[in-house]
C-alpha cells in the first residue's frame, strides 16, 4: 500500500464550520478514512476531521500562496493606489 499524505491526527481545538461536499468526494473521504486506519493502526471516528489536516497540508504545499503569503508579510506587496489603472472594455 502507498504511503497516506496524511499522519495521526493531532487534537486541536476546533473552529465550527459548516460545509457541503459533494456526495462522491463524502464518499472518498469515507474510503481516504479507512484505509488511513488501516496505515496507522488508529481508527478514524469520525471521517469529516479529515478534512482540517488535508487543506492545511494542501495550503502548505502550494507554493504559490506561500510566495504570496511571504510577500504579504513582508510589507512589499504593492498598494491598490500604487498600481496603474487597466480597462478591460474593449476600445
Amino acid at each position: 500500500m502507498a504511503k497516506l499524505r496524511l499522519g495521526a491526527l493531532a487534537d486541536d481545538k476546533p473552529v465550527k464550520l459548516t460545509v457541503e461536499l459533494p456526495a462522491a468526494v463524502h464518499r472518498d473521504l469515507v474510503a481516504y478514512a479507512a484505509a488511513l486506519a488501516q496505515e496507522t493502526g488508529q481508527p478514524v471516528h469520525d471521517p469529516v476531521k479529515l478534512i482540517a489536516p488535508m487543506l492545511a497540508r494542501f495550503i502548505a504545499g502550494d507554493r504559490g500562496f506561500a510566495k504570496a503569503r511571504r510577500i504579504t508579510k513582508q510589507g512589499s506587496a504593492p498598494s491598490a493606489s500604487a498600481a496603474p489603472a487597466t480597462s478591460t472594455a474593449p476600445d
